[in-house]
C-alpha cells in the first residue's frame, strides 16, 4: 500500500537530501533525490527560501544550500520522529 508523503516529510526529504550531499545539491539532484516533480520542487524551494531553511545561488545553475536554521530543523524533526516512535504513532 502506498501511502502519499505528508508536507512535513517532504521538506524533511528535501533538507537531508541536502545535507548528504555536504550542504550544498544542484537543483535538478534535488528533484530526483527527494522524488518531486520540477513545479513542486520550485514551490518548495520558495517557500523553504522564504523561511531561511535553505539559500539559493544566484548563479545560472545556482545550488541549492542548507542553512543553520535548516539544520536546526533537522535536528527537531528526528527528535520529534523518535518521540513519536517510541510511542508507536
Amino acid at each position: 500500500m502506498n501511502q502519499r508523503r505528508t508536507r512535513m516529510e517532504i521538506i524533511y526529504d528535501i533538507l537531508i537530501a541536502i545535507q548528504v550531499k555536504g550542504g550544498k545539491i544542484k537543483p535538478t539532484h534535488l528533484m530526483y533525490k527527494s522524488n518531486l516533480s520540477h513545479e513542486l520542487m520550485k514551490s518548495y524551494i520558495g517557500e523553504l527560501s522564504e523561511k531561511e531553511l535553505i539559500e539559493k545561488e544566484e548563479k545560472e545553475n545556482g545550488l541549492v544550500l542548507i542553512t543553520h536554521k535548516g539544520l536546526q530543523f533537522l535536528e527537531q524533526y528526528r527528535k520529534m520522529k523518535e518521540f513519536t516512535d517510541s510511542f508507536g504513532l
